[in-house]
């Protein structure tokens, strides 16, 4: 009996608190309002591509957009969580601990970059804050260079 009451008197998560960890764990890996916006746009502007998808099967980074036959991936960067020079916030709490996993968001999302340009790759990173037809339009012009060094005809990936 003394067991069950140690195990649960040790915490269950990092979080603060319990009213942390809900709100953490109702963060969305995908489908946010950014990432819908954006894909809404690139949509509309005829390009056809797969969602939430591993460029290197064999490396784990799943860019939010990809265009497979113009090897093209797309990430929806948030302005929090991978430390927008605009719109970033220190944490209030566990600040150090924040600030360290923003660090290390960044220097993951450098290296994947690096991977997949090694890879024959281009990469587009689109800030949360960025206006979604704007950065659709960016989106399109980097597919017209991977895949048909500059002509108008949209694409189906």
């Amino acid at each position: 009996m003394t067991d069950v009451v140690e195990a649960q008197s040790e915490p269950l998560s990092w979080a603060a608190n319990e009213g942390v960890r809900r709100s953490m764990q109702s963060n969305k890996g995908r489908d946010t309002r950014p990432e819908l916006a954006l894909r809404r746009a690139v949509h509309a502007l005829g390009l056809r591509f797969r969602v939430s998808t591993r460029p290197l099967p064999a490396v784990r980074r799943t860019a939010d957009i990809v265009f497979t036959r113009a090897r093209l991936a797309v990430f929806m960067d948030g302005c929090f969580w991978h430390g927008c020079p605009k719109h970033h916030t220190v944490a209030k709490r566990n600040a150090d601990y924040w600030a360290t996993k923003v660090q290390t968001n960044r220097e993951r999302d450098r290296t994947t970059d690096r991977v997949l340009q090694e890879a024959g790759w281009q990469v587009v990173r689109v800030w949360e804050h960025e206006d979604p037809v704007e950065a659709a339009t960016r989106v399109r012009e980097a597919y017209r260079r991977c895949l048909h060094g500059g002509d108008d005809s949209p694409g189906v990936d």
